[in-house]
């Protein structure tokens, strides 16, 4: 999952023989997951058509104030509906005319009263001839923007429509879209911070195709590293079994089997992190002495030695220094005096805490419901959710606290 997955994109198209690219643009903005819409200055229909930006966009593409409606009764495209939809917006090609127009406020198109009516960050791709683009008067203009707040991709060198070749070539698409991811990171939250999280159950062997294990899907835990990584950081992911993959490619996974593995696997990792995030339910016992053949059902099998597990947890907290440790804790009685005692004992500086005395929360399920437990006892509690709204709820407790 990109940083741009789920994000709402406006992307503005003005009068440049450089909108021919925009379908580019549109379509891996796409690819990295955001939802695209399109408003176009009328002058750019005459480079790129609104049907192809339509298809691609898979949303309606508009330039003029009013559309066509049932008989004499035209429909309104409201620029304001749009500019508060959108998460960001981006402007590619902005011509000289439009970059003027924006500095001053003047509002003579649908694009630029999105633009004015826009209360999200917004990127400005120029294009223009190499003596336009270094006219004084652009170049003021280009700084004023950016003192706006706006983020400008600078003009690349390279032919131009006028036959001449340097500085005013729109920047390529493929750049466009990675500087966005970039600069989305760069202003998250949690931008230079490494995550490190732990998933799913842990398999303790009995023989090779026996063991003692758990319900524990990992979905907690693989919400938790696709929400860090959203958020800006480097995740490593440590998880038990499970059929689930990371989404997100930046997510670094390790695979496991055993409490043992999970142990050595955190440990190589721990000193190096910002926030670790111990979210495996990880088997408290395994047996002393698994065998290497499969126990035959004849020769039966009337008890099994069984030893405590390394307490990963515990040992996270014996081991922190800066790092930010939060736990979870799975109770069915005295839920909450049970986790704050947990909290305390394992060092952590909180304690997620679940309970599967609520319907549908739990292992397995899509859904989840949580109390956030501090270590000085205040605590936050949340409604039933999906685990994927839980997991930016943690989020947002940590980063809160940190």
């Amino acid at each position: 999952m990109s940083i741009l997955s789920g994000k709402k994109v406006l992307l503005g198209v003005t009068g440049g023989i450089a909108a021919y690219k925009t379908p580019l643009i549109v379509r891996l903005l796409i690819k990295q997951g955001a939802e695209v819409k399109v408003v176009m200055t009328p002058s750019a229909t005459d480079f790129v058509t609104p049907l192809t930006l339509s298809t691609l966009s898979q949303n309606p593409v508009v330039s003029t104030f009013t559309a066509e409606g049932e008989g004499d009764h035209p429909n309104w495209n409201n620029h304001v509906e749009l500019a508060l939809w959108a998460d960001l917006m981006l402007i590619a090609p902005a011509t000289s005319n439009t970059i003027s127009s924006m500095v001053n406020a003047r509002c003579n198109n649908l694009l630029l009263a999105c633009y004015l009516s826009a209360q999200c960050p917004v990127y400005i791709a120029p294009a223009m001839d190499l003596d336009m683009y270094v006219h004084p008067a652009n170049q003021k203009n280009m700084t004023q923007l950016e003192r706006f707040g706006h983020v400008i991709f600078p003009a690349q060198e390279g032919f131009l429509a006028s036959g001449l070749e340097g500085k005013g070539r729109m920047m390529e698409p493929e750049a466009i879209v990675t500087a966005l991811a970039q600069s989305l990171a760069e202003k998250a939250p949690l931008y230079g911070k490494t995550v490190l999280i732990t998933a799913g159950p842990t398999f303790e062997a009995i023989d090779p195709v026996r063991f003692i294990g758990n319900h524990s899907s990992g979905k907690m835990g693989f919400a938790l590293a696709e929400e860090a990584a959203k958020l800006g950081a480097k995740v490593v992911l440590v998880s038990g079994p499970t059929a689930l993959k990371a989404i997100n490619p930046t997510i670094k996974l390790v695979a496991v089997i055993s409490a043992q593995e999970m142990f050595t696997a955190v440990f190589k990792h721990y000193d190096t992190v910002d926030i670790a995030i111990a979210a495996a339910a990880v088997a408290d016992f395994t047996p002393t002495n698994p065998v290497d053949q499969k126990i035959k059902k004849k020769s039966g099998l009337l008890e099994i030695n069984l030893k405590p597990t390394l307490d990963i947890l515990a040992e996270m907290g014996k081991q922190k220094k800066a790092q930010f440790l939060l736990g979870f804790a799975l109770e069915t009685q005295n839920e909450l005096e049970n986790a704050m005692a947990k909290c305390q004992k394992k060092n952590a500086d909180a304690i997620v805490l679940n309970s599967l005395n609520d319907q549908d929360a739990g292992f397995g399920g899509d859904k989840n419901k949580i109390t956030f437990i501090r270590k000085n006892g205040t605590t936050t509690a949340f409604e039933l959710k999906t685990k994927t709204e839980v997991a930016a709820d943690i989020f947002a407790q940590i980063i809160a606290s940190i």
